[in-house]
């Protein structure tokens, strides 16, 4: 019975030396043709990483020919599988560009924004990804209305933007952080939560950015000198206004109508004055 096992185990690594072997004779010394046909074997056997490696070599050779609309997808789909998904998002983008009327532009389109989807960091890091996965996931469902993906597709699309919202969120919260150090980010603080509420109507962050807005505009107008003091209180009165519209039962309701005593008490003080 050991004999037995010990002979497929043999066996088994004589297939696998004999496949490595055969490939790397066809990579470095094979035909076009040859290397084609490695290319697709290794792609359908899921070895993706020595697929790509082929694809590379023979691409230049296939241009303007049948079989590169077959390779620009393997190309795509291997770069995908391998985790390599900035790139794959910008091959089944060409593919699409490049064969529209393919009956796999629909899925490559899909396939693109799903890349840049995956390739997208936390939200405090580069958004350049985020960004080309928010057009590609528009484009597609402008373009697909009817699509088998279109709920997927929208499900993405809400993730991204809501990523992309708590980034603009949490720098109008900096700004506001630190504007005890320096008082120019009290304006910068108000700017960057009026440009998420302008920029994401109807964002989830609404009530908690006004709320910050008005602790801005409060702390902004309470620190001035007496010759502003007077506007900016009136533009966080504004603001106190803003919230309670919006939100009559807000959270923040109780230490916003305590900001607004502070701003009236400052007001009448200033009018006596």
């Amino acid at each position: 019975m050991r004999k037995n096992k010990n002979l497929a185990l043999l066996f088994i690594l004589m297939l696998v030396f004999t496949s490595c072997g055969e490939y790397q004779k066809v990579l470095n010394k094979g035909t076009t043709e040859e290397q084609y046909k490695m290319a697709v074997k290794m792609y359908e056997s899921q070895k993706y990483s020595k697929a790509l490696r082929l694809f590379e070599k023979i691409t230049p050779s296939y241009r303007a020919k049948p079989q590169m609309e077959r390779i620009q997808f393997m190309v795509s789909q291997a770069n995908f599988n391998v985790k390599n998904y900035s790139l794959a998002g910008y091959y089944f983008d060409r593919f699409a560009k490049n064969y529209p009327k393919s009956s796999k532009a629909e899925e490559a389109e899909f396939l693109s924004a799903l890349s840049y989807y995956k390739a997208a960091p936390a939200f405090s890091l580069d958004p350049t990804d985020t960004n080309k996965a928010l057009d590609a996931f528009q484009r597609f469902i402008d373009k697909y209305p009817d699509s088998g993906k279109l709920v997927e597709a929208n499900k993405y699309y809400g993730e991204l933007r809501l990523k992309l919202e708590e980034k603009a969120f949490e720098i109008a919260k900096t700004y506001y952080r630190t504007a005890r150090y320096d008082s120019r980010n009290y304006r910068a603080a108000i700017v960057a939560f009026d440009n998420l509420l302008s920029e994401y109507l109807g964002t989830s962050f609404k009530e908690e950015a006004l709320y910050y807005r008005l602790k801005a505009a409060h702390d902004f107008a309470i620190k001035s000198t007496p010759r502003r003091k007077l506007v900016r209180i009136e533009e966080a009165v504004k603001a106190y206004n803003k919230l309670k519209r919006n939100f009559p039962e807000s959270k923040f309701l109780g230490d916003s109508d305590k900001m607004l005593a502070a701003l009236h008490k400052e007001q009448e003080q200033l009018v006596k004055s």
